[in-house]
């Protein structure tokens, strides 16, 4: 089966490694990015859909038809944020797009960019952990025909990236090594995410929950998903 993806958020450095992954893959044969400005990378797979107001979608519904996946890259740092904006961006935006994405494409698959520090009991001391762990309880309660949440760290940038700011990319070009020595549960490459979220969709992955460890098995190869699934288990504690 060949896949038809809505990408958002392809102008940040999740996105765009999710974009450019893409573009490589044989199974995805077309990609919608929407956001609310275009992007650099042309290419006959993608369509842009630039929507001004995301809580506004009305006018977009042709647009939106038709499509397998949505990979949710949109993201914004919580730093020097209020938390009702934090809010209305992460959790508000996120939910009103996914409701009326399901709404258009009854068997929509969605992966969601979460955080590692995401917490669904609403309990935690980081804002950025609260509302991402909000807006996971939301997106489960809505009937897709699968949902993983990607709870990431600190990702390492593909070499041809833009988007991610010229210390960043060399910080983690010099330092991955030692972090994902030091904190293997925190730490991965663009690649191994993107390949991650596309490996999903191959086959029936069972976990909603995706954490570091759970993106490099299922980087590993586009086949024998099951297989990992199963070592994921065997690695869980009953």
């Amino acid at each position: 089966m060949r896949y038809k993806v809505i990408i958002t958020g392809a102008n940040g450095l999740i996105g765009e490694g999710v974009l450019l992954q893409c573009l490589e893959n044989q199974f995805i044969e077309e990609i919608l990015v929407v956001g609310r400005w275009e992007i650099e990378i042309k290419h006959p797979k993608v369509k842009e859909l630039l929507i001004p107001d995301f809580l506004d979608l009305d006018d977009f519904d042709d647009q939106l038809k038709g499509y397998d996946v949505c990979f949710y890259c949109a993201n914004i740092t919580s730093v020097c944020l209020e938390e009702t904006i934090y809010n209305h961006i992460t959790f508000e935006i996120a939910v009103n797009f996914a409701v009326n994405l399901l709404l258009l494409n009854p068997n929509l698959m969605f992966n969601y960019l979460s955080d590692i520090k995401a917490d669904r009991t609403g309990r935690s001391s980081f804002m950025q952990g609260r509302i991402k762990g909000k807006t996971e309880n939301a997106l489960n309660k809505l009937t897709f025909k699968r949902i993983h949440h990607f709870r990431i760290g600190l990702v390492k940038p593909l070499k041809v990236q833009q988007k991610c700011g010229f210390f960043y990319k060399t910080f983690m070009n010099i330092y991955y090594p030692i972090m994902k020595l030091m904190m293997p549960n925190k730490a991965v490459t663009m690649k191994e995410l993107a390949l991650a979220m596309i490996n999903v969709l191959l086959k029936e992955y069972p976990e909603r929950t995706v954490n570091a460890k759970d993106i490099r098995y299922l980087a590993q190869s586009y086949y024998g998903i099951e297989s990992v699934a199963n070592k994921l288990a065997a690695m869980r504690p009953l």
